[in-house]
């Protein structure tokens, strides 16, 4: 495991050069938060990929076929397909407001009224996803070091809250070109290829399992709806997503990269699936269908192509993790902390503080991540928790300011209020795995949205012309500054 253990250790020393080297670009609050607003479409399609396949669809999603077959890939698939609705329908206006957080948009959409109770939510979804990330280095340092499962923790999150903390979205934008690279190397060309040949190519794999396994929607038509409401919707409306919109230099980078990137989701969920598959049948009896990922690398990958591969698998943690660490740390100090002092701005001269503020909140928030994650053991529910609140409780009225004239403020509060209360009672009833809450939470925030918004009075037509002033990228919004230092090239 020598030559594995080198592959892995210059891997993670090369995160840490990269947060260091991101410190000394992140010099105001957007190159900090947004890497400026100046991402090309290879970089922006890059990032985007690596953010939205983390732990869950690499290790979860090659578990998936292991369990279920090729109708594995769907829980991933419907990841690829709301990024694609997110980058044909949406993304331009998104990276034309000019915002930091989805919450300073419902502000401007609905009036400056929405954005501490929905900062919390966002903020809950977002620690939740981080914690969740975390946790999965114990599984990969397991395979790797044999280490402790708290050590494990400690480690991995360490070094994502080092490089985030160093130099914000410009060394996560870097780190996760890398994890890109890394990723499309070890899982698509390396393991793919290995583990269908290792199982005996597709026809010992058909004569070998059940038909089933082979059957499009053999995991259930039910599960699939639940995929698209979760994740398609939540790719939707995650502040970890949109923050990657805001880095897009303009609004055609968002559309077309983001396509780009959706497309390749589409791509790796199928192959996650083939090679669970394939680890079946190899391996026919496994105590658990996430090992079989480990088990696989582990067993059948010759030296050297084993450390890559389990980089690969390290890099989509680490890209999920942090992605989902600054998001937290975005909105804590954005939309929370700040509105909390009664901070309603700063002057220019203290953008610099801004960077300084940001940078304390992702340490802060870091350390509370990895201290959730060594007390957490149930992955499943804590990440179930954190998108049926996202849902339930931000997708209406998120989907409706843009796309109704007639949400009110009031509507958009009621909302969320009402989704996610339901969503939380109705776990506590159904239970926290069970479909119903995510459902029912869902239609009653859309009921009370569109009842209590006809009820009140429509939006101030000056800040709905302000809105579409914004929209059409017209408007000076926050983040629209240009940053301190001479700005690089652009990447592309």
């Amino acid at each position: 495991m020598a030559v594995d253990y080198t592959v892995i250790v210059v891997y993670l020393a090369g995160m840490l050069a990269m947060g260091w080297w991101g410190m000394r670009r992140a010099k105001s609050k957007a190159e900090f938060l947004v890497a400026g607003r100046r991402l090309g479409p290879w970089m922006y399609s890059g990032t985007m990929a690596a953010i939205v396949l983390g732990g869950a669809s690499t290790i979860g999603g090659v578990g998936l076929g292991y369990q279920y077959g090729l109708s594995g890939a769907w829980m991933v698939f419907t990841i690829g397909l709301g990024l694609l609705a997110l980058s044909v329908f949406f993304s331009a206006r998104i990276a034309r407001l000019k915002v930091y957080t989805v919450s300073e948009m419902l502000d401007l959409r609905y009036g400056g009224r929405a954005g501490v109770i929905s900062g919390v939510v966002m903020w809950a979804y977002t620690l939740m996803l981080a914690v969740t990330s975390t946790i999965a280095y114990a599984t990969i340092f397991d395979v790797l070091f044999d280490l402790n499962r708290t050590v494990a923790i400690i480690i991995g999150g360490a070094i994502v809250v080092a490089y985030s903390t160093l130099g914000g979205m410009w060394s996560i934008t870097l780190t996760d070109m890398v994890q890109f690279v890394v990723k499309t190397i070890g899982v698509l060309l390396l393991l793919l290829p290995i583990a269908v040949v290792k199982a005996g190519g597709f026809g010992e794999m058909k004569a070998k399992l059940p038909t089933e396994y082979f059957d499009p929607l053999g995991v259930g038509g039910e599960t699939i709806f639940t995929y698209v409401l979760i994740y398609t919707f939540g790719m939707l409306i995650g502040q970890d997503i949109w923050q990657r919109v805001f880095t897009a230099r303009s609004d055609k980078v968002a559309r077309y990269g983001g396509t780009v990137a959706g497309t390749y989701c589409l791509v790796y969920a199928i192959a996650g699936a083939v090679i669970g598959t394939a680890a079946k049948v190899m391996y026919p009896k496994l105590p658990s269908a996430d090992a079989a990922f480990a088990t696989i690398v582990k067993d059948e990958l010759p030296m050297g192509v084993r450390g890559l591969v389990l980089a690969a698998a390290l890099a989509a943690v680490m890209s999920t993790s942090s992605g989902a660490l600054i998001a937290c740390a975005t909105v804590a100090n954005n939309d929370i902390w700040s509105r909390l002092r009664g901070a309603v701005g700063k002057p220019a001269g203290e953008e610099h503080d801004e960077v300084k503020g940001n940078r304390a909140f992702i340490l802060v928030m870091g350390v509370a991540v990895i201290v959730i994650a060594i007390a957490l053991n149930d992955v499943v529910e804590a990440l179930t928790v954190a998108y049926n609140l996202l849902v339930g409780g931000l997708l209406v009225p998120i989907l409706g300011g843009l796309l109704w004239r007639r949400g009110t403020a009031p509507g958009a509060l009621a909302a969320v209020v009402a989704g996610g209360l339901s969503v939380i009672g109705l776990m506590w009833w159904y239970g926290i795995l069970a479909n119903e809450p995510v459902y029912y939470g869902l239609l009653t925030s859309l009921a009370v949205y569109v009842v209590v918004s006809l009820a009140t009075r429509p939006t101030d037509a000056r800040v709905l012309a302000a809105w579409r002033e914004r929209l059409a990228g017209r408007g000076a919004g926050p983040g629209a500054e240009q940053p301190v230092a001479e700005p690089a090239p652009t990447p592309q």
